[in-house]
């Protein structure tokens, strides 16, 4: 194969990924194709090497979102979404604040935490000195819950895949839960949120720590000062004094 030929090949290839196509139909000896696997029921890719700096993740990511995008599992969820949302951040972040599930402004953007609770979690990285740009934020679920409930167990299960692949693109050395819902996918736990914090747990090579979502926050003020000492030992051990 010549060299352009290659190029050609390689902008083709990422062109499909960019589509959400993870693998292509195979040809058998007679000449006919086997179907391409729904975008909904596919696994997620496998973990590769990133010489790029970043290239790769950018790209599994891409591809992991149309997966999202794709995704009817939870029937009613899917039925009633305006947009999934899948996250931002950069794909390689030190941290990811993990919260629980968009609500209507999230639902209507696209974007985590963008209603009152995402600008009080931004005031919150902030005072961690640091900006949100420097950090990745994502939901356990990808659509909105109606009336904005918890999450049920069955849409943590269809979500799991697609959270749990999102931290292993990423890799972040840190993972800050936000809230019970958080807590409880990510961990596998049914602890309270108010004995999960103060403790450290981990969740593969990352370090995970428990606190209060900033949406309990707005009802109950008083909880700030908690959290603030939550973000405090976090970026202690991150070598950040406050």
């Amino acid at each position: 194969m010549s060299a352009r030929d290659a190029r050609a090949l390689k902008q083709r290839l990422d062109s499909l990924a960019a589509a959400g196509v993870t693998q292509l139909p195979k040809a058998s000896r007679r000449g006919s194709q086997t179907a391409a696997t729904p975008a909904s029921e596919r696994q997620p890719e496998p973990v590769a090497a990133d010489p790029g700096g970043g290239t790769d993740r950018i790209r599994s990511l891409r591809i992991l979102n149309q997966q999202v995008a794709d995704c009817t599992q939870c029937v009613e969820l899917a039925a009633t979404r305006t947009n999934t949302v899948f996250g931002v951040g950069p794909p390689d972040a030190r941290i990811c604040f993990f919260g629980e599930a968009p609500g209507a402004d999230e639902d209507a953007s696209g974007e985590p935490f963008v209603g009152r609770a995402g600008q009080l979690l931004t005031k919150i990285i902030e005072a961690c000195k640091l900006r949100r740009e420097e950090v990745y934020i994502l939901n356990v679920l990808k659509c909105r819950p109606p009336g904005n409930r918890p999450p049920l167990p069955g849409e943590v299960a269809n979500c799991r895949r697609f959270f749990e692949r999102q931290l292993e693109i990423i890799g972040p050395q840190y993972i800050c839960c936000l809230g019970t819902s958080a807590s409880h996918a990510l961990l596998e736990t049914t602890e309270p949120i108010g004995k999960l914090r103060k403790r450290w747990f981990t969740h593969g090579a990352a370090k995970v720590i428990c606190t209060y979502h900033p949406s309990y926050l707005l009802r109950n003020p008083a909880a700030k000062r908690d959290v603030w000492d939550d973000m405090k030992v976090m970026m202690t051990d991150m070598g950040v004094e406050l």
